[in-house]
């Protein structure tokens, strides 16, 4: 199993389409016990939020974002926990909106903590 997520900063490493998370997003990932949440903002994103499960290398949650425009949205993701050879996280993910239409993929690395966004 690929090491804990706990106190780690990730960012995408691709832009989605306009309004959805971006480069620019940072998520600040906590985990305990099976349980993972993280706050994340940055870009297009103002706050999100998201919640969940981690059973092996498998993380099944729900997020919810507010976006710059005012207009919240939330969706559903299963990603994939990976250790890359330099020793830092990647995770691979499938997800969906749940509050409007659209699904994709995205992958999010392991970052420097120093460029976190305040705040999150």
């Amino acid at each position: 199993m690929a090491r804990s997520l706990d106190g780690l900063v990730l960012a995408p490493v691709a832009d989605q389409a306009p309004g959805q998370v971006g480069t620019r997003t940072r998520f600040h990932y906590h985990e305990r016990d099976g349980e993972i949440w993280a706050a994340y903002a940055g870009g297009d994103v103002v706050r999100g939020h998201l919640v969940g499960t981690r059973a092996g290398d498998r993380l099944d949650f729900r997020y919810v974002q507010l976006k710059q425009d005012g207009t919240t949205s939330s969706g559903h993701c299963v990603s994939t926990v990976v250790d890359l050879p330099d020793g830092r996280v990647r995770l691979e993910e499938d997800w969906r909106w749940e509050s409007q239409a659209g699904s994709g993929t995205s992958v999010v690395e392991q970052i420097d903590g120093s460029d976190a966004l305040p705040g999150v």
